[in-house]
């Protein structure tokens, strides 16, 4: 299928809650982009003129953009807002309705809307950040604080009246928690599902991520938390997968396989199988290694290899650290030759004799 028969497909789904999990590069941002046109067609047949959903990914992020001010010696740093059709809902929102937003976050810095000073009705031109109240001085935000601010700025513009109500078809939310430490992740989770506990009755909210970890809690949160039984009649959580053969393709998890790496090991075995072994396998590689290292309580691949019975575990380490840590600016081909075929397969297979995972049912 393509990706607008799957967004078809959860459009006409009769759950209102959808996890989508899939890795990076496999489309789940193109989908969530292919739902919002979907749902624009429908509104041009049905000769209505708006937008009815609520849509925030890294276009919405891109929406805020620095200001360094490096000519005066970064005097001013300020976050412009670049102009949208979102800025007639600044009026909407209210610094102290994102700081509520924030708190659970725990942010050490305090900031100031500006509206443009010839007509304020344009929306907010620029953010600017401080250290507190009381100091003038302007401070640039880390990535990851950026990305928490302006998730909050939108989580506050969702609870606002005119806007929120309007826009009411929908609620699509893409990867919130890239950049984000463990513990921003917990925080982002249960603000993610506030929003599910006040809308999912009357809107179909769409979470898709690239991170196990969110993707396997946000999941046990639905199917498994303590509101279970109102959720998990409603909800459905997913894996988007792209085949070579017959495009994309959403898969339901098998043995509760967001849980631990069971995923991983899975896209593995179906690689290997084929022979069709590409360079981002040695990442999932790694990341096996990773969580099962994490899992014994050591955070080291020898130590894994070894348990194994990789011979040499120091240099196997060292080959898969270099592989997966290449500079990113190196042009690099997708295919893999045969030397690192042979890793994965070794490696792989020395993991399945030694834990014996499930993979199928």
């Amino acid at each position: 299928m393509e990706l607008k028969d799957i967004a078809k497909q959860i459009k006409d789904a009769k759950e209102n809650i959808f996890l989508v999990y899939a890795f990076n590069g496999t489309g789940k941002t193109r989908l969530s982009v292919e739902y919002k046109e979907l749902a624009r067609e429908q509104l041009e047949e049905e000769k209505k003129g708006r937008q009815t959903g609520v849509y925030y990914n890294a276009y919405s992020e891109d929406l805020f953009v620095w200001d360094n001010d490096i000519e005066h010696s970064e005097e001013k740093i300020i976050l412009r807002v670049v102009p949208s059709s979102l800025n007639k809902c600044h009026s909407l929102i209210y610094e102290d309705s994102v700081r509520q937003k924030l708190k659970p976050y725990n942010p050490k810095y305090d900031f100031v809307f500006h509206s443009y000073e010839d007509n304020p009705e344009k929306g907010i031109e620029y953010i600017s950040f401080h250290l507190d109240d009381t100091d003038d001085k302007n401070i640039k935000l880390s990535r990851g604080e950026e990305r928490i601010f302006v998730w909050c700025f939108f989580l506050a513009l969702f609870d606002t009246e005119g806007w929120a109500d309007d826009q009411n078809k929908y609620i699509i939310i893409d990867d919130p928690v890239s950049s984000l430490d463990d513990h921003n992740i917990f925080i982002t989770i249960f603000t993610l599902l506030e929003l599910i506990e006040k809308y999912y009755e009357k809107r179909k909210i769409i979470i898709t991520t690239h991170h196990i970890g969110f993707a396997t809690l946000l999941s046990d949160c639905l199917l498994k938390g303590e509101k279970a039984d109102k959720y998990k009649k409603v909800s459905k959580v997913q894996l988007l997968e792209k085949n070579t053969d017959s495009g994309f393709e959403l898969i339901n998890p098998k043995n509760d396989v967001l849980l631990y790496h069971l995923r991983l090991l899975q896209v593995l075995d179906l690689a290997i199988a084929s022979d069709n072994m590409e360079i981002y396998h040695l990442a999932i590689l790694r990341q096996v290694l990773e969580n099962i290292s994490s899992f014994l309580g050591t955070g080291q691949l020898k130590y894994v290899l070894e348990q194994i019975g990789i011979t040499d575990p120091d240099r196997m380490a060292t080959i898969i650290n270099a592989l997966t840590h290449q500079k990113v600016y190196y042009p690099q081909m997708d295919a893999m030759v045969d030397d690192n075929k042979q890793i994965v397969r070794d490696v792989y297979n020395a993991l399945m004799t030694k834990y014996h995972f499930i993979l199928h049912t």
